[in-house]
């Protein structure tokens, strides 16, 4: 399917009706140009981001961005509860591979938030790992 496009095949059910193969040809090759297009792009490599701080302020630092992450689960609407979830694991995620976080204490949090609006535990379990995942790829750093 693509912009307003409709594709059905061999199989499908539309109104009741069968779509049958009447003409049992080889499939075509798909054209470079098409695969090429439909090749996502690797993400550019990129270097771990350092935010220098003084030590006194550190920790408060570190405690606003756990805080607004969770605001975010906390607040989000019913059906944005998983992407809000995944967001927030992404960016936490971020400072735990940059050694700024502790890995089983963000989850923890993130799990309480994830379940306190209705995310089944598994479900919740699995969006974090997400999240962790990709935000690995992009670790922030925290120095004092």
């Amino acid at each position: 399917r693509g912009h307003g496009g409709y594709v059905v095949a061999a199989g499908t059910t539309v109104d009741g009706r069968r779509y049958h193969v009447l003409d049992d040809a080889p499939l075509a090759e798909l054209p470079a140009w098409l695969i090429d297009r439909l090749t996502p792009t690797a993400l550019p490599p990129q270097e771990p981001v350092t935010v220098t701080i003084d030590t006194s302020r550190l920790s408060a630092y570190l405690a606003a961005a756990v805080r607004a992450e969770l605001d975010h689960v906390y607040t989000s609407e019913p059906e944005a509860h998983n992407r809000a979830l995944y967001g927030a694991a992404a960016a936490l995620g971020q400072l735990v591979a940059g050694d700024a976080l502790d890995e089983d204490q963000a989850e923890g949090w993130l799990l309480a938030a994830g379940i306190a609006v209705g995310q089944p535990e598994r479900e919740a379990r699995n969006t974090i790992a997400s999240g962790f995942k990709a935000g690995a790829r992009r670790p922030r750093q925290v120095a004092a």
